[in-house]
């Protein structure tokens, strides 16, 4: 599909998150804000009363001497997290998101870490809580609604100490934890200056409006769908309703009559891949095909039938759904290309937490799909030291980058310098701007001629055959210097089981395995091609964004 450059979109200036909040109930008072599930059923919140109840939030636990304080917030994507987030984060102090499905230890590693006082918590997390060592504990279940009539009295009888607070957008008001794929997490310091100029740019170049309602499907204490699917929403004037799980992403678009959603790379892969599947055991795969080709000779007349000419795929995705963001890992392009011939705007962006989160994105009118996109407005970005083919270190400089780690100067100073952040991220530029990434700087495997090999692009081919589910590629030093490539593979169950058999024995699926990677390595140099293959039965250990820990896999490999 051709696709013609746009300027870009006009979006609200704003100095701040109580600046954008407060412009957004002015702009969008009784409209729903949120959709939250009462006896089953999703039944709207106003930005009224969401503006409201942050107000009372925060005149509450001021008044309980949390001004200035440190407050964690753990639990599911629901509106009491997004009320305690903006409460802390306008004017009372310092807001601490922290990974619910994390196991205990690490939790209290993390409050410890962060020097949190005080923890609003959802009910299933509870007994993770119970030995954190901070002043104040409240449950969002029974402790929430108490808060805020506590705050709504306050407020009624003249108490301004929330609401008068003005906001330094250069001070530090939200402590992140990296997700630690390579490393240990460590606390990313950012300010309100840092997630405005993010929301900004970010929807300055893909349109967002009143208009969307938007399904929240990714853990939201995580950078991406804090500030994509939260923080932006808000912004824009959309209404953002919380699924279910992902077993009930289906049903939740339909119900909520969702337009958008985020996802990683593996969910949108997922739903794609689902459509064909269901083509191909109908018997309908040859009309889809057909049907595809129509769309694409028309679309090259200016005529949109998509909609129409793919109905049923529309219907069984809710019927409303008009665009699907990825990011947190790269998404394979013939699955963003193969969604938009369905009708479906699907876009990839890059960012890190560092970057509060947004460095590059895909416009809606102007993409690549094998690229993460172009930078954002306000950001620059570099390639450090490249090579002969122009591969080096992704460096980013912009209003949206960090202000350092918390407690760690030295980690601070090996990635940012003379205001640039290093990104850790090899990748290259092309000639119209668009950011290509390649792989980490921590993974890259090193041969013994100086060559590079990035397992990311070596996993991105070995995870489009049916047969694999995910893969790990990584490099085994040998006595020589030099070193060989091998990869750790968890199977398709299903797919070995339709085309072994239901009883087909280990040696039938690594030979099978092992003819995937073969069909991989024909089409590599010789340098990156694979040959040590594991078949592995158990899941990677992962992020709750679903990216691969490997340094704990690494760790694991080298203790047995």
């Amino acid at each position: 599909m051709k696709v013609i450059e746009k300027p870009l979109y006009e979006v609200a200036k704003i100095r701040d998150l109580k600046d954008m909040l407060t412009q957004s109930v002015e702009k969008f008072g009784p409209k729903a804000a949120f959709l939250s599930k009462v006896d089953g059923k999703y039944e709207p919140i106003s930005y009224n009363q969401f503006g409201a109840d942050v107000q009372a939030m925060g005149t509450a636990l001021m008044h309980r001497g949390f001004g200035g304080k440190k407050i964690a917030v753990i639990g599911e994507n629901r509106y009491e997290w997004d009320v305690t987030y903006m409460a802390v984060v306008n004017g009372v102090g310092v807001i601490v998101p922290i990974d619910k499905e994390l196991p205990e230890k690490e939790i209290l590693q993390l409050v410890a870490t962060a020097g949190v006082d005080a923890i609003m918590y959802a009910p299933k997390n509870e007994k993770v809580v119970q030995n954190a060592p901070v002043s104040a504990k409240f449950n969002m279940e029974t402790d929430f609604v108490p808060l805020l009539e506590e705050g709504r009295k306050l407020l009624e009888e003249g108490d301004r100490s929330y609401l008068d607070i003005e906001i330094d957008p250069e001070e530090m008001r939200i402590l992140l934890f990296t997700s630690g794929t390579t490393s240990n997490a460590k606390a990313v310091m950012l300010n309100h200056r840092n997630i405005a100029e993010n929301l900004m740019g970010m929807c300055a170049m893909t349109f967002i409006g009143p208009e969307d309602v938007f399904l929240s499907v990714l853990p939201i204490h995580h950078t991406y769908e804090c500030t994509c699917g939260f923080l932006c929403q808000i912004y824009r004037g959309t209404t953002v309703a919380y699924s279910d799980g992902l077993r009930y992403i289906t049903k939740n678009l339909a119900e909520c009559k969702a337009t958008m959603m985020l996802g990683v790379p593996l969910l949108l892969e997922t739903m794609y891949n689902k459509v064909w599947k269901q083509a191909e055991k109908s018997g309908r795969a040859k009309k889809l095909r057909m049907g595809i080709k129509i769309s694409r000779m028309l679309l090259k007349l200016g005529i949109d039938k998509r909609r129409e000419l793919f109905k049923e795929i529309h219907n069984n995705l809710g019927g409303n759904l008009r665009m699907l963001i990825a990011g947190a890992a790269a998404i394979d392009p013939k699955v963003a290309e193969g969604l938009r011939d369905f009708g479906i705007e699907a876009i990839q962006g890059y960012g890190l937490t560092e970057c509060a989160p947004i460095a590059a994105l895909n416009r809606d009118c102007n993409y690549r799909d094998a690229a993460a996109g172009l930078p954002l407005p306000g950001v620059e970005i570099k390639i450090d030291n490249p090579d002969e083919n122009g591969i080096g270190e992704i460096v980013i400089h912009g209003k949206n980058v960090m202000m350092g780690y918390y407690n760690n100067p030295q980690a601070t100073a090996e990635v940012l310098k003379d205001g640039w952040f290093y990104s850790g991220d090899y990748g290259y530029i092309d000639k119209d701007g668009f950011v290509y990434i390649t792989g980490r700087k921590k993974n890259v495997i090193v041969t013994k001629n100086g060559k590079n090999i990035f397992p990311e692009e070596i996993e991105a081919y070995l995870n489009r055959a049916p047969i694999v589910a995910e893969s790990m590629v990584y490099g085994i030093d040998l006595p020589d210097g030099d070193a060989q490539i091998a990869v750790q593979i968890l199977p398709d169950l299903e797919e070995a089981k339709a085309v072994l058999g239901e009883n087909y024995t280990d040696e039938q699926l690594q030979k099978a395995v092992e003819e995937a990677v073969k069909e991989v390595n024909d089409s590599l140099q010789g340098y990156k091609r694979v040959s040590k293959v594991i078949v592995r039965k158990e899941d990677f250990e992962k992020t709750t964004t679903k990216k691969i820990k490997r340094h704990v896999e690494m760790a694991k490999m080298k203790n047995e």
